[in-house]
């Protein structure tokens, strides 16, 4: 069993930053369950398009608002504590928070905790014997 406090990953490799989120790896590929777990925060006003060109993601909003635009389809969702959104088919998607927003992600291939997004919005597909 592993049991993890987000306070003890709060300054440490596990917590990825970038230029307008914070990424912190709750559990990742080298735990060996099929699938990783991020908190992560993102700033308020920020605009991310992202395609997950290699991974599946289930989002669980905590905190804040915002929402998510399937930018296939321009279908739009409003983003608030208690919702769920999953990039099941590798939609290019764009993410935008009105308030800082806070979310739960799970990925699956599991991340490594070495990925950030690429010039497409996406994660490379990494294994840990890509160390």
């Amino acid at each position: 069993m592993i049991v993890r406090a987000l306070r003890e990953i709060i300054g440490t490799e596990r917590e990825v930053k970038g230029p307008a989120w914070t990424s912190r790896r709750l559990v990742l590929a080298a735990e060996k369950v099929g699938f990783s777990v991020n908190d992560t925060v993102v700033h308020a006003g920020a605009e991310l398009e992202m395609w997950y060109a290699n991974h599946v993601e289930a989002v669980y909003v905590i905190e804040g608002r915002g929402e998510v635009v399937d930018d296939e389809t321009g279908e739009r969702h409003q983003l608030e504590p208690g919702v769920m959104y999953l990039v099941d088919a590798h939609q290019h998607h764009t993410l935008r928070a009105h308030t800082e927003f806070r979310a739960v992600c799970v990925f699956n291939p599991p991340l490594t905790g070495r990925e950030v997004h690429d010039e497409n919005g996406a994660f490379p597909l990494l294994t840990e014997e890509d160390q």
